[in-house]
Formats: C-alpha cells, structure tokens, sequence
C-alpha cells in the first residue's frame, strides 16, 4: 500500500468518526442535565426515562477525550470536560468507593454493585481526560480506583481479578457482567479492560504500584488466558484459573491481539514487549480465522462447533485494528504487510457499506446472518456507545499515518 493509500484510508476513517459518529452523540443522545441519555433502540427512538450505565458514560468520557487530543477540535474537548464533571459527579461512590453500575436519570443509583469492568473503564476514561488536559482531579479519582480494584478485586494468592462485589465489598452470589455470561469468579473480559484502563493510567501516573501491576496481569495474558495450543483466548474461569468454556470469540481475540501489545509498549520492559510481540501475533493469526471472505468477522464459534454469524459491530471495529497492528507490527516482509493492510481496507469496507448507518449517523449494532440489519438491539444504549468504532477510527488512522511517514 502506497503512502498515498494509507493516508487516503486515515481520511476515510478520520471522516467517518467526525461526521458520522461523534455528531450523533453531541446532538441526539446528550442529555441537557447532564450526561448522555440512556438508551435509543433499534428504530433510533429515544428512551429518555433508561438508567444510564457506569460502562457507556465512561466509554463516553474516553471517546471525547481520544477525539479532542486526535483532533485538537474544542468542541470535543468542551464536551469531555462536561462528561468528566458528569462522572465525578454521579458515578463515583463516595460512602464506599468504587463507581455505581447504574443510575436514575436525576443521578440516584439503580443498581450499585460493583463490578471491576465498569471501575477499569472509568479508569480508562479519566485516564484519557488527564492525557487531554492533565487535570489533578481526573488523575486522583483514577488512582483511588485503581486502588479500589487493587485492594478488593485482586487475588494475592492465585493471581489475577475477581469480577464483582456488592457496593460495600461484601461477596455477591451472582458475578455475571452480562445475562449472556457465565458466572465465573474470573473472566478474560474483565481482566482485559482491567489491562486497558491500568496501561492508560500508567501514561500519566507513570509509578512502579502501576507499572508491577499491569505488567503481572499482561504477563497472565500471556501464559495464562491465551491458549498456547490454539492461541485463542479462554473466557471463563474459576478461582484457580481452570478454564469453565470451550467457545471462541474471535472478536476479543482480536481486540485483545492489538490491546495486550500496546500495553506491553507502555510498560517498556524489553524481554515482556518480545514475548507479548510473539504471542500477540499468534493470537491475531487465529482470531482471522473468524474473518469471512467478505472482510467480515463472525462473532464466535460455540463449544458444538457452530458458528454464531451475526456480524456485531464492534468484532468489525477490532477487527480493523487487529489487521493493523498485524501490518506494522507482526509482519515480516513489506509483502505480508501489505496484504493486512489490504485485508484491513476491505474490512473497513465492509463495515461503511453494511455496518455504518449514513442516513441517520452512527453504526448498526449488527447485520444478521441473512444480511438484514439488526434492528432488536440497541442504536445506543447501556452496552452500545461510541468506543469500539470511535476507537477503530482514531487508533486505525493514527497507525496509518505513521506508516505513511516510515
């Protein structure tokens, strides 16, 4: 792929996060009080009345944050600033600690548990925010919840992260993240976005408490939840690491392919970015075999062997990025390279035609395996808020811009 190529791909994807995305979100779904709304569903019809979640406000602060610095727009970095008060404000507990699963629309908690995946996010996005404007009390509410995570969800003896609590600490007999998972005391997802949050945190509180920490849960990564058989990511485990399933989801082994190596090049130990480097590019090569000769990416494969071939929107986001990263960073020869960045274009492509809805903006949260447009789930709502693409858009452009440079 030529320079002028890859910075022609940069454009499209740089356009589809400012004219497609991001005005969504600033003109349907802010809430005048404050916050984003709860939830518009398949139809894009507002559910004003929707509790709002810990997990799409915090997304929300990241992606306003990301697309300020990516941009240098005010208009984003206005927005990011209202979010970050929003969420200081509503979500962080202040009797316990922690961040509250769920409010009210007048910001009283519907359901405070707390579940480590939504405090890693808001990790994340106050992490962002500091990135953007360096502000103290962003960073001092993303250290006391990292230390929240490292005080009541870490486990000293067997290593790695419990999934849940009840808003005192107190154990819950039900951990599950979501009605669709198992319930297992330790799981892949939750330990990746815990990863997440925890490399952007050490960007700007660059301390060993931070950097031991992320780095001992990428080096779990890497000899513990990925496979070293198939090279795909197991999902649900006990207390002692023994794996509960046998699916594959070949969206977050993707995702997980490009996130754990850049955790590895924010944490700058030499030998744990090579093993990281090696076992990253393995885990990508397997998570294409999801990939669909259309650019596509099926969802996951069951433990009976059948496919799931619904065609979600954020599989397709990774997916791009995955490639990517798959181009610069794992591909020994200019001509491997330029077959994943072609692969990663045809993705794209796939993703503008099907995927992204031009009419109305944002994206579809899936095409069905008969190629008709999901309409069941949500437009935007507590699960589908403008990340994975968001994040496709500016991680995607800003890798192809570099290489163009190279």
């Amino acid at each position: 792929m030529t320079k002028e190529e890859k910075l022609a791909f940069a454009g499209e994807l740089t356009y589809n996060l400012t004219s497609n995305i991001l005005p969504y979100w600033l003109s349907k779904m802010t809430a005048p009080e404050g916050g984003y709304y709860g939830r518009r569903d398949g139809n894009d019809m507002l559910h004003a009345d929707e509790p709002r979640g810990a997990i799409l406000n915090a997304r929300i602060l990241w992606t306003l944050s990301a697309a300020a610095r990516f941009t240098g727009d005010p208009q984003y970095a206005e927005a990011a600033a209202r979010q970050m008060r929003y969420v200081a404000d509503t979500f962080i507990d202040r009797e316990y600690g922690g961040v509250f699963w769920a409010v009210n629309p007048d910001g009283t908690p519907s359901a405070d548990k707390k579940q480590f995946y939504a405090i890693a996010f808001t990790i994340y996005g106050l992490a962002e925010y500091v990135r953007l404007c360096g502000d103290k009390e962003a960073l001092e509410l993303a250290v006391e919840l990292f230390r929240c995570i490292e005080k009541h969800s870490r486990d000293n003896v067997r290593g790695g992260y419990f999934e849940a609590s009840a808003r005192d600490w107190s154990p819950l007999a039900d951990v599950r993240l979501s009605d669709k998972d198992e319930n297992a005391s330790k799981t892949m997802n939750t330990h990746l976005h815990i990863l997440e949050g925890y490399a952007n945190l050490l960007r700007v509180w660059p301390t060993e408490e931070c950097r031991e920490a992320t780095a001992s849960l990428l080096r779990l990564f890497n000899d513990v939840i990925v496979d070293s058989q198939t090279h795909n990511l197991g999902l649900f485990f006990d207390d002692d690491f023994r794996r509960l399933d046998a699916e594959i989801s070949y969206g977050h082994d993707i995702e997980a392919s490009w996130l754990m190596f850049e955790a590895a090049e924010v944490i700058g130990d030499a030998a744990l970015l090579a093993k990281t480097a090696d076992v990253t590019r393995h885990v990508a090569l397997a998570a294409l075999r999801g990939r669909c000769y259309d650019g596509s990416m099926v969802y996951e494969r069951h433990a009976n062997g059948h496919f799931d071939n619904e065609k979600h929107w954020w599989v397709q986001a990774e997916n791009v990025v995955g490639q990517i990263y798959l181009a610069r960073f794992h591909s020994a020869t200019k001509e491997a390279s330029d077959k994943a960045l072609a692969d990663a274009l045809q993705s794209w492509r796939y993703i503008d035609s099907m995927i992204v809805d031009h009419e109305n903006g944002e994206w579809y949260w899936s095409r069905m395996p008969d190629g008709s447009i999901n309409r069941r789930d949500d437009k935007a709502g507590f699960w589908k808020c403008p990340y994975h693409n968001s994040r496709m858009c500016i991680e995607a452009a800003s890798q192809l811009r570099e290489m163009a440079e190279e």
